[in-house]
């Protein structure tokens, strides 16, 4: 009796893992896709409140738009701009439920590890690369289970990987313990959130879109909620803060998205602190005393809550034995790293790209999706779903198919900030419109920080309830 052929694993069933699913499929191929979470499309769940700057056009996978129009799916309208939620309900939750996928995902499962069977990453051996992979996966009721594959696709995103406030790239001294009052990426400042925020202090870490999205929330919330205050912490000088192209972004909404972050500071209605470094973390009372640097001078923010939405980074920890190839510095492949490396460029527009730029020392393994850019911030959905495509390509043995080029991505419409710098650091807040003047001494959001903080190369003992252990 002959075997029955190994899946492929894909890990992850969010739009990328379920368009790889699709594609497989259609080039004759078995998927087995694991879900961490509860349903599909957790992690979009999670940001649902939130809609996005891309229109469903750029949205709806070819592979899977075909499986949804053999069941009678209809196309929600192409220059629609659809939330997180409804990206989950009117095209990744029927998507799964087609007769052709609905069997072929596991909620519930996550993966804990994958490897070569008998093979760790330091056992060559023969037949490594014939060697199928092991997957270990945790189930939703506490049991563990190992699933053999043919292949691997990693789609599983970075969602649950944020990348922390502190300014050295690990979480600044006291951000765990104060937990309770930081979010990372964008809370639902306008929904199930709104009361935690509503009146109260918020410092937003970041200066991509998310944070963006999370600051214009905050003004909404401030125009309905006397006394809602929120600062804006750079890591870099605002003159090099780059807001996005405006107009001349191929996507309309994300130009403006930038465009209406960078009026708000720019007008004063929310304070900028710019470069703002965070070193510490403490209880304050009933709020929190942010210690860092500012323009080179420790400086003390107090605010109640913190919203840190810095990016995220790749979980690489169950991938220990595979055989990684990856550049230092964005946790991308060698191949790719070169093209959306924000230390070399700045551009958000990254040409097409597949199998090639993906490809990993281990055999069959692939990361597709956002974590294939690792720590750079500039994927699109579109540029997901055509990684897979060229994957799956590959994987059946067409290798022209795997080379082509399906895609074109919008252009962003700016490749460096051209804003000019402002006059001071605290220009953008201390205005006569201002409508807080936390930046502006001798207010008390803002204070010099030398009592409590001190110069960060040589603290002095910390006071209580500021910067030291056991504050408050």
């Amino acid at each position: 009796m002959t075997p029955r052929p190994l899946p492929v694993a894909i890990v992850g069933a969010g739009p990328i893992g379920l368009a790889a699913a699709a594609h497989l499929l259609a080039r004759g191929l078995e998927p087995l896709v694991l879900e961490a979470g509860p349903e599909v499309g957790h992690a979009v769940s999670a940001w649902g409140h939130v809609r996005m700057f891309s229109p469903w056009r750029y949205n709806i996978d070819t592979a899977a738009r075909g499986l949804l129009e053999a069941a009678g799916w209809v196309a929600p309208t192409a220059g629609a701009y659809p939330t997180g939620a409804e990206l989950v309900a009117q095209y990744l939750a029927p998507l799964a439920a087609t007769a052709a996928l609905r069997d072929r995902i596991r909620t519930g499962a996550r993966v804990v590890g994958i490897a070569r069977r008998d093979h760790g990453r330091l056992h060559d051996g023969q037949g490594r690369d014939a060697a199928p992979f092991i997957l270990h996966i945790a189930t939703a009721d506490g049991a563990m289970a190992a699933i053999e594959a043919a292949a691997v696709i990693d789609c599983a995103g970075t969602w649950h990987a944020p990348n922390p406030a502190g300014a050295h790239g690990i979480p600044a001294l006291g951000e765990a313990a104060q937990s309770e009052r930081i979010a990372y990426g964008i809370p639902p400042v306008l929904g199930a959130a709104r009361a935690t925020y509503a009146g109260a202090t918020t410092l937003v870490v970041g200066g991509g879109h998310s944070a963006m999205n999370a600051v214009l929330d905050l003004v909404t919330l401030a125009k309905a909620a006397p006394g809602t205050r929120i600062l804006w912490a750079f890591r870099r000088p605002l003159g090099a803060v780059n807001f996005g192209g405006g107009a001349g972004d191929a996507l309309s909404e994300r130009g403006a998205l930038g465009t209406r972050a960078q009026a708000l500071v720019e007008s004063g209605a929310v304070t900028a602190l710019a470069p703002f470094l965070i070193d510490r973390i403490a209880a304050d009372g009933g709020g929190l005393a942010i210690c860092g640097r500012q323009g080179g001078r420790a400086t003390m923010v107090k605010a109640d809550r913190i919203i840190v939405a810095a990016g995220f980074r790749p979980d690489l920890s169950y991938l220990r034995e595979i055989r990684l190839g990856l550049d230092p510095a964005v946790e991308a492949t060698p191949a790719l790293a070169p093209l959306i490396d924000p230390n070399l460029h700045s551009c958000g527009t990254v040409r097409p790209h597949g199998e090639a730029e993906l490809r990993h020392p281990e055999a069959g393994f692939w990361i597709a999706g956002i974590k294939s850019y690792g720590r750079a911030p500039t994927f699109l959905m579109a540029t997901g779903h055509e990684q897979v495509r060229s994957i799956a390509a590959a994987l059946a043995g067409d290798w022209t198919a795997a080379r082509e080029v399906h895609l074109d991505l919008p252009e962003t419409g700016v490749c460096s900030s051209d804003r000019p710098a402002p006059g001071a650091e605290a220009t953008a807040c201390c205005t006569d419109t201002t409508p807080q003047g936390a930046c502006c001494p001798p207010k008390p959001a803002l204070a010099a920080a030398a009592p409590c903080c001190g110069p960060v190369a040589t603290p002095p003992t910390p006071a209580k309830g500021c910067c030291g252990q056991g504050g408050g």
